[in-house]
């Protein structure tokens, strides 16, 4: 943080989404699920780099993650050649690992934006069929509804490709599949920078937002299963040094985390947890923007969320007695080191 200044002097975004359904054919999947759906870089500096800018945070620059386009490096493409999106400083980009001729696809999106492609995700919780989003299967898994990658040889046949290429791989999961097999697959390979994406992905732990009358939901206990869950899973991940863990989308462990004092206080007691496990030098902050507030923090989940601003100050909260280096660290550190920003 800067002298004098109760907030740092940067932050680095290493996860957000631009989006434009209603033009790009290489977005037809993610149309098919949410019709049209426009977010772009002018919005994004808008709802981020300006705000933070009023209060002296600057944005040092940002990463640019898939979302769930048809072809990975038609994505890298569009986002690099649009000119309002300089402060985009590398990418991770879709490649489904299981394909045949994935050698042949890795190449291709590395090209899309030489120099810049630093990871590859391909979304997969899975804990069987989508079922209407009744599962915590996320939709982008109906590519392959009710297969889990995780436990797929053809996918460790494309995973294992990613370090010739230079390559990290960002992980979204469920917490069931952290502890049935994330951790045995990327233990086999100790080279390969590994990202878990939000928090792990506990779902729901106080259940939903609102009551079916539109009241807030008044619960203040953990779902003590899930919970624990996603703390085995979590533990036996941060056990492997090679895997990092982005702090974001916590809208979705806690939907409506904001609207009271006690879902706060339960949020940061996760986030705290978390970093202890990996350590600050493994855990990154993310603001995942996208749409806006609530839809960039819950994934749906809920119809309340903090803007760009609120959520900096939450984590300062969440952070409370770190040292400025640790609280760096959080900010912009470990993205620039795990994405390699210079």
């Amino acid at each position: 943080m800067s002298s004098g200044s109760r907030y740092p002097r940067e932050v680095v975004d290493p996860h957000h989404h631009f989006i434009d359904t209603a033009n790009n054919s290489f977005q037809s999947f993610f149309k098919s699920l949410a019709g049209d759906v426009v977010f772009l870089p002018s919005q994004y500096t808008n709802d981020v780099i300006e705000p933070l800018r009023k209060i002296g945070v600057n944005v040092y620059g940002t990463v640019h993650v898939e979302a769930m386009p048809n072809d990975g490096a038609d994505e890298v493409s569009w986002v690099e050649n649009m000119p309002d999106a300089n402060y985009v400083k590398a990418y991770v980009a879709s490649c489904d690992l299981t394909l045949d001729n994935v050698e042949e696809e890795l190449v291709k999106v590395v090209n899309a934006a030489p120099g810049k492609v630093r990871g590859i995700r391909w979304i997969l919780d899975c804990v069987g069929k989508f079922e209407g989003g009744k599962t915590a299967t996320h939709p982008a898994t109906l590519r392959h509804d009710g297969i889990d990658y995780l436990k797929s040889t053809s996918f460790e046949r494309g995973l294992a490709q990613l370090e010739k290429h230079g390559l990290s791989f960002d992980l979204q999961c469920a917490p069931i599949q952290l502890v049935e097999s994330a951790a045995a697959l990327f233990g086999k390979y100790p080279s390969l920078k590994v990202c878990i994406d939000h928090l792990g992905k506990p779902r729901r732990l106080l259940g939903e937002d609102l009551l079916e009358d539109g009241s807030v939901n008044a619960n203040n206990t953990l779902d003590s299963a899930e919970v624990e869950m996603w703390r085995t899973g979590m533990k036996s991940m941060a056990a492997l040094p090679n895997v990092y863990v982005k702090l974001s989308m916590m809208g979705y462990a806690i939907p409506g985390w904001t609207r009271t004092p006690e879902r706060q206080a339960l949020l940061k007691s996760l986030v705290r947890e978390t970093i202890s496990m990996f350590g600050v030098r493994r855990c990154m902050v993310a603001w995942n923007w996208h749409v806006n507030g609530a839809v960039s923090d819950g994934d749906g989940a809920s119809n309340a969320g903090p803007d760009a601003v609120e959520l900096l100050e939450k984590f300062m909260w969440f952070f409370e007695g770190y040292t400025e280096e640790d609280q760096a660290w959080l900010f912009s550190g470990t993205a620039k080191e795990f994405y390699r920003l210079g």
